[in-house]
């Protein structure tokens, strides 16, 4: 026992020492990269909190009481990360791997697979699901892969990828879950990661989403999968639904499998959409001038579309409905945090509010803002959220990620709130006071949130701040401040200060 104290001492030590010198080595190292353009970042204040919480560097000490093994492999990782940046071979990358099982495969028949950066000694995995749209039938699948090829075949993958976001192996860009084994499937289905259907003559295409998830877990189990303790499944926009309705069914094949001790969670970032009526109503040519709901029941029909069994049930002969958040959630089983723009540019889209630089109508406002309201509702009775008043689209593999806050607590900050609460309920404990999970803007204007990621003019390239911003959309500070029943410079001085 006094070893195992001595042990625990010493990787403190090193975790100190860590935070020291691997953010530097970090930053050297991220200087390299591409970078997108950032705003001055606010107080970030989940670093403010890193004091007085208890998995700052999530590292599994389970591990100590079932294999020393593991234990001091993870001490030896951390003590390679101390070397001088110059002396370190930094093998961030996440390498390609090909399904076993070569009969799943993307669109055009070419082999589907994944790309992993093992954490030896972790026993935490972190899946992420790809996003990018989808097609509904042979002609717009035909002109996707004419246009959009990447999202239809592997043929020319690259053999790594370096992640961002949660994605990310650097503590400073993913404060809780650097160390996680990470998982990047890549789409290549176009059905919302609900497919199970092969290439016929008919349809031209396999769709075979869902399947392909399956798999990835399956050839997963022999890589270390099968001493997870946690399992994040996570996505953004298509792949942010195609968790809500995979989540259940990752969990099912794990249990079936005989791996009942993982736990399985998910993460759906910009998936949350609405089946709302249209703006203004247009020809159904493609997924993004369609209203949701035709694409999706066109959709499903063509993919040979799987939904989860309980939504199925609750929606027999309209399954299509599963397709959309608020209606799918309340059959999931499986803990899921629900990330979400109020004012997602993806559901502006396909709602018809083309934001293309002009200022909007009246009537286009008022169906902005009540945007936000509809989006407000649907997500009150969703446990877990983060939703800030923001014009955009996807965030968590965004390096800006960890900047953006509600209430003063950010994204990350959330997440590790939440994985503790769900640890705590796991063994009947109090959850942890000031540890929000459920975090909604209140404020009824896009980028309100000053901590919103940064709008630029489309014309001249320009940065702009909250009033430039409203303005540009064609804000009105007199009517709006009528409306609010207080004086225009008091209204503009709290938009200035981002109240």
């Amino acid at each position: 026992m006094r070893v195992l104290w001595h042990l625990l001492f010493f990787l403190n030590l090193l975790l100190l020492v860590l935070m020291q010198s691997g953010a530097l080595c970090a930053r050297r190292f991220r200087g390299g990269r591409n970078p997108q353009p950032r705003r001055s970042p606010p107080p970030p204040t989940y670093r403010a909190d890193r004091g007085d919480t208890t998995e700052s560097f999530p590292l599994d000490f389970t591990a100590v009481e079932e294999n020393m093994d593991n234990f001091m492999t993870q001490v030896k990782n951390l003590a390679q990360s101390l070397y001088p940046c110059s002396a370190q071979k930094l093998d961030y990358d996440m390498k390609l791997n090909f399904l076993e099982n070569t009969s799943v495969t993307c669109n055009d028949g070419s082999p589907a697979g994944y790309y992993l950066k093992e954490s030896r000694g972790s026993r935490r995995w972190l899946i992420f699901l790809e996003g990018g749209w989808y097609c509904f039938n042979k002609e717009n699948c035909d002109s996707r892969y004419e246009t959009m090829r990447r999202l239809m075949s592997s043929s020319k993958w690259p053999q790594t990828k370096t992640g961002t976001g949660i994605l990310s192996p650097l503590p400073e860009e993913n404060p809780h879950w650097w160390n996680a084994n990470m998982v990047f499937i890549p789409y290549c289905s176009s059905d919302v990661w609900s497919g199970a259907t092969a290439k016929t003559e008919q349809s031209g295409y396999a769709f075979m989403g869902s399947l392909i998830i399956q798999e990835v877990v399956k050839d997963l189990l022999n890589k270390g999968l099968d001493n997870a303790k946690v399992l994040l499944l996570a996505g953004s926009s298509a792949g942010g639904t195609g968790v809500l309705l995979n989540v259940d069914h990752v969990a099912e094949l794990l249990e079936e499998l005989g791996h009942t001790g993982i736990q399985v969670r998910g993460l759906s970032d910009s998936g949350w959409f609405l089946d709302n009526k249209q703006y203004h109503c247009t020809d159904c040519v493609d997924a993004v001038s369609c209203a949701p709901t035709e694409t999706i029941k066109r959709g499903i029909k063509y993919w040979g579309g799987v939904v989860p069994e309980r939504c199925r049930q609750a929606h027999e002969g309209e399954e299509w409905n599963c397709f959309f958040g608020y209606r799918v959630f309340p059959s999931i089983k499986s803990p899921v945090f629900v990330v979400q723009w109020l004012f997602d540019e993806a559901q502006l889209t396909v709602d018809n509010i083309q934001l293309t630089g002009q200022p909007v109508q009246e009537g286009q406002w008022r169906y902005i803002e009540n945007l936000g309201i509809e989006l407000r509702n649907t997500l009150k009775d969703v446990p877990a959220m983060f939703a800030p008043a923001c014009l955009s689209h996807e965030v968590i593999t965004r390096n800006y990620w960890i900047d953006v806050q509600v209430k003063g607590t950010s994204l990350p900050r959330a997440l590790h709130c939440w994985d503790r609460s769900l640890h705590d309920n796991r063994n009947n404990k109090a959850p942890p006071k000031g540890c929000p999970v459920h975090l909604i803007d209140s404020c009824p204007w896009p980028h309100c949130n000053p901590t919103c990621p940064t709008i630029r003019d489309q014309f001249t390239g320009q940065e702009m701040n909250v009033i430039q911003f409203l303005m540009h959309m064609g804000f009105d500070v007199q009517k709006m401040a009528k409306q609010q029943g207080m004086d225009p410079s008091k209204l503009l001085g709290m938009l200035s200060s981002g109240s």
